[in-house]
């Protein structure tokens, strides 16, 4: 199993402040499975588990739902009532209730995404979040490994790594200021009519791209970093540190792969979460009472944990076969 002491077994960073790097120093030969070929490891990798990681995930949604709650039913019912008494008339057909349920999903998810929480519930969010995380990474450590473990060990073992993995998301939150700034900046410049066309809104959008592209240079060897940083005596620092080498020349490379990773969670809301809309939309046309069931939250609520553990596994694949490739 492929691994990273504190001092690095790849080469130093030739990065020198102030001074140009030559172009042989810089690039670092990696080759990687397709696109496809990545995502079907990822999802070989979990089915061959999928009693132990389906586990987790009803034990992560349910532990969630009891301390940080989920979308109200009765606000769910608000809004596919809104979208659909305002869709009426617009929306008709097979396409136009394709369109509601878009529609309804699009509400939904950024309802949840950007919905009112309590401290507390953020504190709840953060440490769920984290502990699935962890839990997903050293099992499949475990498994890859050919060690034969239960999930009450993952539970039970791979929370030491927590104020190290707390720290990096802390630097990945500071690395995240640059786009926030540019969100800032575009809302401020919509309202003062600054996007109206001109030398003004070139400059604007010069400005904002230049702010994005610095988070996101950033954000691919962080991303790498969360997985190191769960090895044994690893430390924040040198976590990030090795991150760094290890991407150095292979930036983009990487940067594609998170892209993909963007994707597939997208697709894969669509595909799970559009079909339960439909379905409650013709149950509830059907069944009035249906409307009282929390079909949709629930489902939600799932899909989330399983996108985490998802991502989870894909960035540790991904880091795996970046490893090995420098070790080849």
């Amino acid at each position: 199993m492929p691994t990273v002491s504190k001092k690095s077994k790849h080469r130093s960073n030739p990065h020198k402040t102030f001074r140009l790097t030559r172009r042989r120093d810089a690039v670092q030969p990696l080759q990687l499975p397709s696109y496809l070929q990545l995502t079907h490891e990822v999802f070989q990798t979990i089915w061959k588990q999928w009693r132990t990681f389906g586990l987790l995930v009803l034990i992560v949604s349910g532990v969630y739902i009891a301390l940080v709650g989920m979308q109200s039913q009765s606000d769910y019912a608000d809004i596919a009532s809104v979208v659909k008494d305002s869709g009426g008339e617009l929306l008709s057909g097979v396409l136009g209730t394709l369109g509601q349920a878009s529609i309804l999903l699009i509400t939904v998810a950024s309802a949840r995404l950007s919905g009112e929480m309590s401290e507390l519930q953020q504190v709840f969010s953060v440490f769920m979040l984290l502990m699935t995380w962890l839990v997903t990474v050293w099992l499949l450590r475990q498994f890859i490994a050919g060690k034969k473990v239960k999930l009450r060990d993952g539970l039970y073992n791979s929370m030491a790594p927590f104020v190290s993995t707390v720290l990096i998301l802390l630097l990945i939150a500071v690395q995240l200021v640059p786009v926030s700034l540019a969100i800032i900046a575009y809302n401020a410049a919509l309202a003062t009519g600054l996007l109206a066309g001109g030398v003004a809104t070139m400059l604007f959008w010069l400005a904002a791209a230049l702010l994005c592209i610095l988070s996101v240079y950033w954000l691919t060897s962080s991303l790498l970093a969360l997985v190191i940083v769960t090895l044994p005596g690893m430390y924040p620092y040198s976590a990030i540190k090795t991150a760094g080498t290890i991407v150095l020349g292979r930036r983009i490379k990487l940067l594609l792969r998170w892209l993909w990773l963007g994707f597939i969670n997208a697709v894969a809301l669509v595909l799970v979460m559009m079909p339960v809309i439909l379905l409650t939309m013709w149950l509830t046309s059907v069944w009035s009472w249906v409307a009282i069931v929390p079909i949709v939250p629930v489902i939600l609520v799932l899909y989330v944990a399983s996108a985490v553990v998802w991502s989870a596994a894909y960035v540790y694949i991904l880091y795996r076969k970046v490893v090995d490739n420098a070790a080849a």
